[in-house]
This record gives structure tokens, sequence and C-alpha cells, in this order.
């Protein structure tokens, strides 16, 4: 077969997606290939279609368990032997796979980098034809990533070892330039085909909130997304908890996942979001990565992550099947403080010298410093991201928050020049909300025993509301003429272009909404995104259909003990409603329908499909 025929005949589609096929072609002329793709874009089958098309094995080094899980469960539903080898398996488990593995059972074998140096592991490795090795999730190699795991620098040495050098693929969903210069170098990549499709997920909806009451807007998001899917992500254990408490007396179906929990209770929680049994999933960012459900509608922070990078990474598991999604930032500063605690106390790398740690950790507090900037912006939200990943587009999207709202240029010269003055005038030694109270003239403990009341600026801007000052702040901030530290106190700090507001009298003006309270949920557009089925508005009658199909796939999820997706996507049961398919030519013309899949389910689908048209014939 040829690379369409297996695209068509495992995987069910008629097309490649943007991509794709340069980097396939790349492996199956015995190129060195690097990916870097938007999540939900495809990677693996960049990998896995050459993986049947060649001869010998495609060992996929993957970090989490979950995700190897998840991608071989796939692979085995569309007739794909592939196994995994990991701690979750019994030692009988495991020695079973690899005996199999021996006989060349599986063309596609996961692996976790840590098993790489095992005698077993390479053992078999040594004596089998290794063709392939694709690095998922390459971007754990670079310590200068958000995510470097120290296994994955085993993966050279493991190459090193093989009796012929195999292909080396790599893909990934987010990495800057340094970190895809560290992937090249690293991994040893000899002049590799390289594809950058971009960052852009134009289905998702970007938006950043303040709430006062942040469980209320979440409460309030949750109900007028009945029976969609969506994540929660807190920042402790202690709010996933909590969060997770509220939602259930509430009536919602909500489950949990962080570190602290037992793995058995861990697996249950999981599986019960991925099988549908619970619509939430409140966690920490434990959880996420390689999780592959298609139709998880919208991704919540409850509050700011450390990084774009992990923001990126976490909203990526949102609407995977390329239909719309809304990811919402519910931002207060106690984040700030909190992420700055996280990396003042982190534990990780400490096999790295102290120089090199100190290094990581400058990184680390520049990206929480640009994450917090993302939350302050009245510019476009997704080219703000895309910036961050070196790309650049027209600043207006017409899909997040700031696009749909209605701004006004305001000139804040003023109010720029009094609250740069006042940090100045106390010699730079107080927080932000000491500052904004001085200029408001407030009269609490705090300016008193600090002695603010008697600043020359105390109380010049009182008539000015304390939220348009906090935005001038942050608009300060975020254009580098104020700045603060990064210390648990986040003090206010002049920085050298403060000299352009005290000294040169630059002017300043930024972009601030019309409507301040305006919320996302209520924007043109919005409802009616709301209302259709995996991005298509259907009639009624079809909305029946697909409702009767649904039903009908998870009849056999429960049957083969199998996540619904995994049997077919909602995008595939949307396709089967407008196609509305009579026989087995129809049906394979359905997107996401291959043959396997047509032995496999199809007439059971064919039949329903025929029951509500014939009902209402």
């Amino acid at each position: 077969m040829d690379k369409y025929q297996v695209l068509k005949q495992y995987f069910g589609y008629d097309a490649f997606r943007e991509g794709q096929e340069p980097l396939i072609d790349g492996i199956l002329a015995g190129k060195d290939v690097f990916g870097i793709m938007p999540t939900g874009s495809g990677k693996s089958l960049c990998f896995q279609i050459p993986a049947l098309m060649m001869e010998g094995i495609t060992l996929v080094i993957s970090p989490l368990i979950s995700l190897m899980k998840d991608q071989v469960t796939a692979l085995n539903q569309a007739g794909i032997h592939a196994a995994y080898l990991n701690s979750s398996l019994t030692a009988g488990q495991y020695y079973k796979a690899l005996a199999l593995a021996k006989e060349g059972r599986y063309p596609i074998i996961y692996v976790a980098p840590e098993r790489l140096e095992t005698d077993a592991f390479l053992d078999f490795a040594l004596g089998a034809r290794i063709r392939m090795v694709a690095v998922d999730e390459a971007h754990c190699v670079s310590q200068w990533g958000q995510d470097f795991r120290p296994s994955y620098l085993k993966i050279v040495e493991f190459i090193k070892k093989l009796p012929r050098r195999p292909i080396v693929s790599a893909f990934t969903a987010t990495a800057t330039r340094e970190v895809r210069e560290d992937i090249v170098d690293i991994l040893m990549l000899r002049e590799p085909v390289m594809v950058t499709t971009g960052y852009d997920r134009p289905n998702l909806y970007l938006g950043v909130q303040s709430p006062k009451d942040k469980y209320g807007a979440l409460k309030n998001f949750v109900e007028t997304h009945p029976g969609q899917c969506g994540i929660v992500y807190c920042l402790t254990r202690k709010l996933v908890e909590e969060v997770t408490d509220r939602l259930r007396a509430d009536g919602i179906l909500a489950t949990r996942y962080h570190a602290g929990l037992g793995d058995r209770e861990r697996r249950e929680n999981q599986d019960d979001f991925i099988y549908d049994r619970c619509t939430v999933m409140v966690a920490t960012n434990a959880f996420g990565m390689g999780i592959d459900k298609s139709n998880v509608r919208y991704v919540i922070h409850y509050n700011m992550p450390k990084s774009i990078e992990a923001f990126y990474q976490e909203i990526g598991r949102c609407s995977r099947d390329q239909e719309p999604g809304e990811c919402i930032l519910f931002y207060s500063g106690q984040d700030v403080v909190t992420n700055q605690f996280f990396i003042d106390n982190n534990q990780d790398n400490q096999e790295l010298d102290a120089l090199t740690r100190q290094i990581v950790q400058e990184r680390d507090r520049e990206r929480l410093r640009k994450m917090t900037f993302y939350c302050f912006t009245n510019e476009c939200l997704r080219d703000y991201i895309l910036r961050y990943f070196g790309e650049y587009g027209s600043n207006y999207c017409g899909n997040c928050q700031n696009c749909l709202t209605q701004f006004e240029t305001v000139d804040v010269t003023e109010e720029a020049r009094a609250l740069a003055g006042c940090v100045s005038a106390c010699r730079q030694r107080y927080g932000v909300n000491v500052i904004l109270d001085t200029v408001r003239g407030a009269n609490t403990a705090k300016i008193r025993q600090y002695r603010m009341d008697a600043s020359p600026f105390y109380g010049v801007l009182a008539k000015v509301p304390a939220y348009r000052l906090r935005m001038i702040m942050n608009h300060l901030m975020l254009q580098g003429f104020l700045t603060v530290t990064g210390d648990e106190y986040a003090i206010v700090k002049l920085t050298g272009d403060s000299v352009r507001i005290l000294e040169a009298g630059e002017t300043v003006t930024m972009k601030m909404a019309k409507e301040q309270e305006r919320q996302p949920q209520e924007k043109s557009g919005r409802k009616e995104k709301k209302s259709r089925t995996a991005g298509v508005s259907l009639a009624p009658e079809d909305q029946e259909l697909f409702e009767k199909l649904r039903n009908l796939r998870t009849e056999i999820a429960r049957e083969e003990q199998v996540p619904p997706y995994i049997v077919f996507s909602d995008k595939t049961l949307v396709s089967m409603c407008m196609v509305k398919p009579g026989n087995r030519t129809e049906m394979l013309s359905v997107s996401g329908v291959g043959a396997y899949k047509y032995d496999k389910y199809g007439e059971r689908f064919l039949a329903r499909v025929r029951e509500v048209v014939n009902c209402r014939g």
C-alpha cells in the first residue's frame, strides 16, 4: 500500500493535513525529520504511517504512561498491532510484550525513556531491526524548555549502542527558537527535514477574566455549556479538591486529578473523564499530556499557569478534532505570587550544577513575566502567543476576547507620571497595592504605617477608578516603563525607560475597552457556536440522528472497554448525519471511517442511520 492507501485504510482520511506529507516523505526517503506542529494537528500520523510502510520496528519515545496507553489503544482499534513498555505493566506482562516484539509482532512500540537503559530492553533492541526512533514531546530534551526531563538525554546514548543508526524523527508542539536549536543538537539530527506549520489554533476562542468570584464564574460557565466536556486547571492540589467538591455539590459531574492521589484513584478518575462518565476534570498540570480525548470543548485556567509554553500545551487539549472550543483564563495577582513561590522552591533539576540551576530559574522567572503580560495586554491574545513563539500575524484574529471587544485609544500620560513618580518618591520600596492606594489617597493602616500619606503623590489620582488605575499600572509594566522584583514581595521598580515618562515628557497612550464588564459568552457570535454540534449547525432531525449515533457509540465503547472517541469522533458522527450513508461505499466516504473500522462497526452504524431515516419517511 502507498501512503494514501494506508491513510484511508487505517485512519479513514482521504487527504493529509498541512505539514504531514513532507515529514512522511522525508522519513520514507531515509532522512531524519523534525516537525513542529500544534496540538491536534496530527503529528502522530507523521511517524505511524511510515512505520507501517517500512520493514522493521519503530520505537516511539514517549514521556507519560497515559500518552502511550491512549495512542496504543487507538492504533489497536484501527487494526494496527502496537504495544507499550513502561512501569504500568507487571513483570509478566512486560516480558510477554518483549517476547512478542522479538517475534516481530509489533511494527510500532511505545517506550518510556527510562526503559532504554534496562538490560532486558537493550537485549531486545540490539537483536531487533530498529528502523526508526520517533521522539515525541521532543522539547523535553532541552533544559531550556518548560518541561525538561533528564531521562530524555539517554535517547542519544541508546541510539549509539544500536548496530545500525535508525532514522530519527522528532516532534513537538511547543519550542522557541532556542529550544528548537537545542533539540537538533542534542538528538544529533542529521540535516533533518524541518517542517513548522505554525502555532495557531484558530478554532480556539481565547479570553482572560478577573472575576471577583472565581468559583461563581466557573459554575456559570459550566452550566451554560451543558453536556460538554471540559478541563479546569488549578495551581494547587488544595484548590483542585475545593473546586471539585463545590462542583459536585452543585450537581455537576466532576472528577479530580493531582499527584497527591493514589495511582488507582488517578487512573479511575482519568478513565471516568475519558469514558465520558464525568464531564469535568479538575486538575493540576499533572493531568493532560498525551490525553487524546478529542471532544474536550473548553479549558478553564482557574489560575494563571507558569509560562506561555505550559498555557499553550494545556489549551492544546481543547477541541483536538479541530472543532470550535473555548479557553478562558481566570487571572488574579495571587497567581503570580504562587507561581513565583514554585519557581523559588523548585526541587527539579537537582542534578544540574548550581550555576545552570540559577540560569534555568531566571528563565522560569522571565517566562512567568511574559505569561503575566498575556493577562494584561489589550492586543490580540492569539497574536501575543504567536509572537512569543516567533510568528507574526495581523494582530487581529476575530476569535479572542480582545478582538471581539471595542477599544478606544486613551491618553494616560498624567496617570502614568503620577504612578512612576510615586514609585520614585518612595525609593522603590513597595508593591503595586501600596502604590495604587497611595495615589488614590486611601486611608489604610498600611499607608499610615509606611507614611505614604506624606508622599507628594498621595491622593493625586483620587478621582480615577481603582480598576482603571490597575489597568494603567499593568500597561506600564507591559511596556517596560515599570517592573516588579521576582521575589515574594513583588516590589515595583523603575526601569531604564522610566525616565521617558518622568523627565522626557513622553505621551503615554493605551487601548481601553469601552465595555469593561462584558463577558466572552455575551459577545456576538458565541451563543451561535454553542448551539452547534462539532462546529456544524444541524437541523433538529439531524440532531436527533446524532444523539442516536452517539448512544450507539457509547454502547460499543462499553462493550469493548475503550473511550467513545476511539470508536468514532464527534466529527465523524456529524459527517454521518450529513451524508446519511445507506451502504458500504457511502459509509467509507465519511471522514474518519476506514476499511478496518467499517468491518468492525460499519454495519451497526448503517443500521442505526437507516432506522432513523426510515422512521421519517
